[in-house]
């Protein structure tokens, strides 16, 4: 299985704004889901989080969206929602169905065009372009694209000195299968810090050099800015807040919403085993997770092979990313 648009029950489509620089993905559900969210960096950009948690009452998850934009980027989610009603997809609420649509935003408005920012119509369009494949057999779908699309397309890591030292990222994703059970994720990676390969530790993307002929380590750099021996660079002051990684893991496991939360608290481990340093003050880093119900499968074994595909999922987003906006990429290294 090489896609998550190759597991029953999980369509995903991108929209793409090329030029702005921005663009969203969008996941749907189409017999629902059961879902949850792990929500670990502090500044976050989401929608319908609080409903996810166990204690609450809705107990079905329809499309999981993330998106570029900032907190503008949210309106996306409205699009999908509207969308999903046309199709019919939601709560019947006795005068109409409500879909339940998460959503995260990660900040990449200094990249590209910053008045560029996903629109409903944006997400209605992602929506329709991922319905449109439920005639077709999950084993023939198409692969959901990786790199500088959907969510991806204005992602960058290794912005603590500023964009002349930034690197491009984008959009990635991974399935793992261990016997009847699947886990797959998709990320997109717009961290502060950089990413590296989860297997060998060696740096994918991240912060150049001041020459700009390799990655230096992001938390040496800024340690060295309070010891004094690395000089300050004061252009990283206004791209401190431009960051934020988020991601959707998909599982045909049978889970409750509270192992599902489980499940998204064990997987955010894959951020910190990619991306140094992570979580920080100024990164919105969130989870969802969204399971099927197809296979029962015990909850910790759902979370190390969920752990492992989001690991790879952000490893891919940096191999998959091209150079754009002026930002180099980890394949000008090869």
């Amino acid at each position: 299985m090489q896609s998550i648009t190759q597991i029953p029950g999980v369509l995903a489509a991108h929209a793409t704004n090329e030029e702005g620089g921005t663009g969203c993905t969008v996941l749907v559900f189409p017999q629902g889901a059961v879902g949850a969210v792990d929500v670990r960096g502090g500044a976050p950009a989401t929608r319908e989080t609080d409903l996810l948690r166990p204690e609450e009452t809705v107990q079905v998850l329809h499309s999981v969206v993330l998106s570029g934009g900032s907190a503008y980027g949210l309106a996306a989610s409205c699009g999908v929602a509207e969308e999903l009603e046309r199709a019919g997809m939601g709560i019947n609420v006795g005068v109409g169905v409500v879909p339940i649509v998460s959503s995260a935003c990660l900040f990449d408005l200094v990249v590209g065009d910053p008045y560029a920012r996903p629109t409903a119509a944006d997400g209605a369009a992602a929506t329709r372009a991922a319905l449109a494949q439920q005639d077709v057999p999950a084993t023939e779908r198409k692969p959901l694209a990786q790199g500088n699309v959907g969510a991806g397309t204005g992602c960058s890591v290794g912005k603590l000195c500023g964009p002349w030292r930034s690197m491009k990222a984008g959009l990635g994703e991974s399935v793992q299968v261990a016997g009847d059970v699947v886990c797959g994720a998709v990320a997109a990676v717009n961290a502060l810090g950089g990413v590296v390969d989860p297997q060998t530790g060696q740096p994918i993307a991240g912060l150049l050099s001041r020459d700009g002929s390799g990655i230096v380590d992001v938390v040496d750099t800024a340690l060295g800015f309070i010891d004094g021996t690395v000089e300050d660079d004061p252009d990283g002051l206004s791209w401190l807040r431009a960051n934020t990684t988020i991601s959707c893991v998909v599982t045909n496991a049978k889970l409750t919403k509270a192992q599902a939360t489980k499940v998204a608290q064990m997987s955010a481990d894959a951020y910190a085993h990619t991306i140094r340093p992570v979580h920080t003050t100024n990164d919105g880093d969130t989870v969802f997770v969204a399971c099927t119900g197809e296979v029962d499968c015990h909850v910790d074994v759902v979370g190390m092979l969920a752990t492992r595909a989001l690991e790879q999922a952000i490893a891919n987003a940096a191999y998959n990313a091209e150079a754009a906006y002026g930002l180099k990429a980890a394949r000008d290294f090869k």
